[in-house]
């Protein structure tokens, strides 16, 4: 159950976050940050703001990016459709989540939907999120997805199992399969049963093979952009990762928009000053620090960094007035 929850690599990155901040730390007690960490953990907001192999590091850790990648920017997909962006500027919102995240996997994401080099195409929310998240949770399978699909055109039959064994933070780059006559492609059978063993093989994580099954049965020849992008458009292997709703759905998030409104009405809250004063009364009140309102995606740890710093620059304002 540890090695398949990833339970190793949550406790050696808590230790490291302890030691890292244990200035801070020490205010409010161990027990409490391991708490706060571990809640994280569970609501999926411990990847904000995290480098790159934190993030892909563990089936939870993708698909709770991903969740947070759509809650956040969801939003982009509305108005109709018309808000279409570029791989570049898809990129750019990632960066903001995670700030060393690689142009190469947004650019294999961007290809799954263009099927071509075009990297300055206009793509709409739905289409790159869809795509992005196949290449980014299985971006290990699609590797060797690739090397198969390489050995079929050149009219090999792989006898082995191709898995990759380097981090997928240091992705290759993948040379794009020639798919640009439709009549191309290997025969679909023969190329499910190599994905059928790459699968009950591989130690990262693959599609279910059922749904590759039933996707494969349906046409006799497949190409490799056609295969990925039949992969991104299955809404049963959409719901089985589990981290993004129905396209029906996708611009829809109660939840996150109970939490705005939330936060709203507090800011709200805050700039309603009650029964009308004088500018006397007002002038000898007492000044007051207005209350911080702390985002609920950030860990205690950082707040805690966030209000110490907060803090340090309130005590320089007054000493300054003084």
């Amino acid at each position: 159950f540890a090695a398949q929850r990833h339970v190793l690599t949550y406790m050696e990155d808590a230790v490291s976050q302890l030691l890292e901040n244990r200035e801070d730390i020490s205010q409010y007690g161990i027990a409490r940050f391991f708490t706060e960490y571990f809640n994280s953990v569970r609501q999926g907001t411990h990847i904000l703001f995290r480098e790159f192999s934190f993030v892909q590091a563990t089936p939870h850790n993708r698909a709770s990016f991903l969740r947070t990648f759509w809650r956040c920017f969801r939003t982009v997909g509305k108005n109709g459709g018309k808000n279409l962006l570029t791989a570049q500027e898809y990129h750019c919102l990632l960066q903001l989540l995670c700030p060393d995240f690689p142009m190469e996997l947004t650019q294999k994401a961007a290809r799954i939907v263009l099927m071509d080099d075009a990297m300055d195409c206009l793509m709409s929310f739905s289409d790159f999120l869809f795509a992005f998240q196949i290449q980014f949770y299985y971006s290990e399978f699609l590797e060797s997805v690739a090397a198969i699909y390489q050995d079929l055109l050149a009219g090999k039959n792989p006898n082995t199992v191709i898995v990759p064994t380097s981090s997928s933070g240091q992705h290759r780059q993948r040379q794009p399969p020639n798919d640009c006559n439709p009549l191309e492609g290997v025969e679909a059978s023969l190329f499910y049963q190599c994905l059928e063993s790459l699968c009950d093989r591989s130690k990262y994580s693959c599609p279910p093979s059922a749904l590759v099954k039933e996707m494969l049965s349906s046409v006799q020849r497949m190409t490799f952009y056609g295969f990925l992008m039949a992969l991104a458009k299955d809404q049963g292997i959409n719901r089985a990762l589990g981290a993004l709703p129905d396209k029906g759905d996708l611009f829809l998030d109660p939840a996150m928009d109970q939490e705005l409104e939330k936060l709203v009405a507090q800011v709200s809250g805050l700039s309603v000053s009650g029964p009308a004063s004088s500018s006397t009364d007002t002038a000898n009140m007492p000044a007051r620090n207005s209350p911080r309102i702390n985002s609920p995606w950030k860990p205690l740890h950082h707040r805690r960094k966030m209000d110490a710093e907060s803090e340090g620059s309130n005590e320089e304002t007054d000493s300054s007035e003084n």
